[in-house]
Parts: structure tokens; sequence; C-alpha cells
């Protein structure tokens, strides 16, 4: 009996070792590439904005190089559409609209509309794309809303006139492959070139079935996937309203 049990104390505390020292190394290996991690995660930023100006294919591989000289990125208080400095200046951090600030009281404001999330940050990240002469030719805004599984997050360019869409990207969502996966199929990314935002000051984009391709406030819904659909119309309908960045799109001060 005291040699069963000798046995099985030695196996629990083989079994114990090896799971420690495994934990040790699994947690070497996240802290030793976190900073790699980074560096992916802020690239691959770069490149779906890119792709939003319309830059990626004149990118090639060089995505840091034509960021660096076509992109500028500005922070806007969402309550008056006016620019105001870095949050993050002097914290040696990147500012986060989708980060803490998100979600602390004192640095966002709480969300009523349908769109999936119940408080949106009071200052947000938003990047001017400036052609060779230096002035602006895009604007593009960054914007998130419920889809059918979870929160979907993309970029939504418009023209300097602040009005006329030029790309609505999406980069992160879980929705259902082959249905409302399609929001990432380039067919359908197509569908908003020259599409209008707005009509008389008002949002007036709509995602429906049956959308006219002469129709220049309608794109089609995407078929199979109602919704993802309607995700995507309320995470438009609320970032061009009034509590998102339509007071800042109003003023357009990226031409003064």
């Amino acid at each position: 009996m005291s040699a069963k049990k000798e046995t099985l104390g030695k196996t629990v505390g083989v079994v114990l070792a090896v799971c420690l020292v495994c934990s040790i190394i699994v947690s070497g290996a996240s802290v030793g590439l976190r900073a790699q991690q980074n560096t992916n995660a802020a690239l691959d930023k770069k490149s779906n904005i890119l792709t939003a100006a319309g830059l990626l294919e004149q990118a090639g591989t060089d995505i840091t190089g034509t960021y660096s000289k076509f992109v500028e990125e500005r922070f806007v208080d969402l309550s008056t559409g006016e620019y105001v400095d870095n949050p993050a200046q002097g914290t040696g951090k990147a500012y986060d609209m989708y980060g803490k600030v998100s979600k602390a009281k004192d640095t966002s404001s709480s969300v009523e509309e349908n769109v999936g999330f119940s408080r949106r940050a009071n200052i947000a990240n938003i990047y001017h794309i400036k052609d060779e002469a230096g002035n602006v030719s895009r604007v593009i805004l960054p914007i998130h809303g419920s889809g059918l599984w979870d929160l979907m997050y993309g970029f939504l360019a418009l023209d300097a006139d602040g009005n006329t869409i030029r790309e609505l990207v999406y980069y992160q969502h879980k929705e259902t492959p082959g249905l409302g996966g399609e929001i990432q199929n380039p067919a359908w990314q197509a569908l908003w070139n020259g599409k209008q935002l707005f009509a008389d000051g008002e949002v007036a984009i709509q995602v429906k079935k049956q959308a006219g391709k002469d129709d220049p406030y309608a794109v089609d819904a995407l078929s199979g996937a109602t919704l993802t659909s309607n995700g995507v119309q309320n995470t438009l309908s609320y970032w061009a309203g009034e509590n998102g960045f339509g007071p800042y799109l109003q003023r357009q001060a990226w031409k003064s």
C-alpha cells in the first residue's frame, strides 16, 4: 500500500512540475513576444487605414513609409467636433479610443442607441489622407457596432467634402463566413464607392434589399445576413449622427 501511495505521490509531483515548467515557458514567450505582437498590430492597423485611403497597392511592402508620408492622425472631441491634443501625449503610449478610456466615466459618455456598446470614448482618433501637395483628400473615421455575434470594427473613408463615401473597410468581426462575413468581400465593398452619407444635413445612407445601383443613398443588404446588414446600418447612423462624428463632419475643420 505504501509503495502505491509513493508512486501516486511521485506521479502527481512530476505532473505538477511539468505544468509549472510549461507555464513558465508560455509566460516567458508571451512577455518576450509582446513587443513583436504590438508591432504587428500597429502595422495591421496602418494597412487597414491605407486600404481605406486607397493607398495600399501603392504602398507595396513599404507600409510604414507610405503611412508616414500620406496619413496624419488627429484627435477630435466628439461633443464639439473640434480638434484637441493627443490625450496620450507624454505617456509613451498610443491613444486607443477602444481601450480603457471608452469605459471610464471621466473619459467616456453613455450610449443609448442600439449599436451594441453602452459607452464610447469622448475623444476619437481620426485620420487625414493627404495628397502630394499636402491637401486633405480623404478623411478616415474609425467606426464600430454590433453584428450578429459580436462587435464589428472598421474604417469609413470620406472624400474631402465630408459626404461622399469612398470605402467602408471592416477589419475585425465574428460574422458567419459566406453570410455576414461578406462585409469583407471586395465586391460588396465596391458598392460603397461614390455613395452619399448625408442629404439635407441628415444621415441618409441606407443598407437595404434591392437597392438600385443608381441610388446615391443606398447599398444592397447582404444576402442571408439581415442582422449583419442591420448592424452596418445602425453603426453608420450612429457614427455619422450627432452623438458620433456628426458635429465634426459638419464643421469640416480639415478644410481650414
